[in-house]
């Protein structure tokens, strides 16, 4: 009924817990009834579709290239700063 494999940690933990306490018919139920519910689409954040829209353009026109492992983007005072991610 529940399909372990796609499971993440922690709920294949929650999973394995009701096993143990409610027995296994019934924690497959109660579990695939908690997952339906607490699975819902992320929050989106507003500011990072605004900069994906305004990089885009470029990308497709080939001005810019965002390479492996990508930028960290900041404000400084007054200006924008851009450094590769991982310095």
């Amino acid at each position: 009924m529940v399909d372990e494999a796609s499971l993440k940690k922690g709920e294949l933990r929650k999973l394995n817990a009701l096993r143990k306490s409610l027995g296994r018919t019934i924690a497959d139920e109660a579990f695939a009834k908690w997952l339906d519910q607490g699975r819902e689409a992320p929050a989106v954040d507003r500011d990072a579709e605004v900069i994906r829209d305004a990089l885009w353009g470029l990308i497709q026109e080939g001005k810019l290239f965002i390479r492996r492992g990508g930028y960290v983007v900041r404000r400084g005072r007054g200006r924008v700063i851009v450094e590769p991610a991982g310095e």
